[in-house]
């Protein structure tokens, strides 16, 4: 076969692959794309990371499609003022069902950003999924929120944070020192145990008043005493379980009260310990150390000298309603 058949046929030859190439192709269809990265189904900013799994709670504004949403800009540091907020469901709509966890539908947690003026309150829930509460705190500065609830028909639990400012002339406190005693209205309150970085840690906080024993202290959410826990710098909100609850036949109610806590990292930390006794709700506060300790945060300087902080329980502004 001469040079030029030889050209002509292997010409041939790929005009008939390149036709059944296409009519396949044609048959399957275009290959398909590569699957795109999952995305939260909230309007985040572009670029915002995913949160990662196994991040502690009440670190993001939202989590499972459900949003944290402020309808009240500031807090107030005077009187009472109506504080109002919703949890939006995925579909941007009011959550209106939740399920009971701890005696209420919503546990709303109060803080300043150097862990001062701690406050644990219950607002109510209007039909059309607001929550609101008349709220001050003690002074002015940045605070967190936390909405610790759980949605009805929800696997879980989940606590959502974000923060909202005091207005004001912010004067920071230092964390206080680690101490395994503390006093609050007479009451004096003593902590047994150390926190372990990334595993559960048994911790026993024993009441006593004038040097003796409580041994009837009263049902709070639940619980004989109800202890929040949170990190400092980051103030990622732990989880802290009881052991045991009023009425089950083991559980005596005091001087002990024996919970379980759980915090992924060394650090520095703030309890909270609430506890309901003759009829009042009072709050004991701790500095722990899990791990080696962290060196204290150097508070901000302000322009301005501070004016001394009042002593006392109230210092802080504690409530619970």
């Amino acid at each position: 076969m001469n040079t030029p058949t030889k050209l002509g046929a292997f010409g041939l030859g790929l005009a008939v692959v390149f036709t059944v190439a296409l009519g396949l192709g044609r048959v399957a269809g275009p290959a398909p794309a590569a699957p795109a990265a999952a995305h939260d189904q909230h309007d985040e900013p572009t670029g915002q990371a995913a949160v990662a799994v196994g991040l502690p709670a009440g670190l993001q504004v939202t989590q499972d499609g459900y949003r944290l949403q402020p309808i009240s800009a500031e807090l107030g540091t005077g009187a009472p003022q109506p504080f109002r907020f919703r949890i939006l469901e995925p579909d941007g709509a009011p959550v209106t069902g939740y399920t009971t966890s701890h005696d209420k539908d919503l546990h709303l947690i109060v803080v300043r950003r150097d862990l001062a003026g701690f406050q644990h309150v219950h607002p109510t829930l209007a039909a059309d999924g607001t929550w609101s509460i008349p709220l001050a705190v003690a002074a002015p500065g940045q605070y967190r929120v936390f909405a610790d609830f759980q949605p009805a028909g929800h696997t879980g639990g989940l606590v959502l944070g974000v923060d909202v400012p005091a207005p004001g002339d912010y004067r920071p406190r230092p964390l206080p020192t680690v101490q395994r005693e503390t006093t609050v209205d007479g009451y004096t309150v003593t902590l047994t145990g150390d926190l372990t970085p990334g595993g559960s840690s048994k911790l026993t906080l024993a009441v006593s008043k004038d040097g003796t024993p409580v041994t009837d202290l009263q049902p709070y959410l639940g619980a004989y005493g109800h202890l929040v826990a949170l990190r400092e710098g980051d103030l990622a909100y732990l989880h802290v379980h009881p052991d045991g609850e009023p009425g089950d036949g083991r559980t005596q109610a005091g001087p002990d009260v024996v919970f379980h806590a759980e915090v992924p990292s060394a650090g520095n930390y703030r309890l909270y310990l609430d506890f309901r006794h003759a009829g009042t709700v009072r709050t004991a506060e701790f500095t722990a150390v899990a791990g080696t300790p962290a060196p204290a945060a150097e508070p901000v300087p302000s322009a301005t000298t501070p004016a001394p902080a009042p002593s006392g329980h109230d210092a802080d502004g504690h409530t619970h309603q």
